[in-house]
């Protein structure tokens, strides 16, 4: 069975990745993080879900922002929040 890839995650044509790989809220904050997430809205780069404090979540659930694709070494998925559908590239 073939998946269907969301609008949100069709529409990303150029992808924005991490300047610094660091999470920049857990960086105001002294935490850590596990693995890292660049939105394709924007441009922040955040942590997880697995890490403390969720900023890339918390980020979506403020700004509505659907897209994100992981900031981590040999990763190359996309996720959207709001189909909650997942595509690699």
């Amino acid at each position: 069975m073939e998946s269907k890839i969301c609008v949100h995650l069709k529409a990303i044509k150029e992808l924005k990745l991490s300047k610094d790989d660091v999470c920049e809220e857990c960086i105001k904050t002294g935490s850590d993080w596990v693995h890292l997430l660049t939105c394709q809205t924007c441009g922040v780069t955040l942590c997880c879900d697995e890490s403390t404090n969720k900023h890339m979540t918390r980020h979506f659930n403020k700004t509505k922002h659907p897209v994100i694709i992981s900031s981590e070494s040999g990763e190359r998925w996309m996720w959207c929040y709001v189909d909650e559908s997942f595509a690699e590239y």
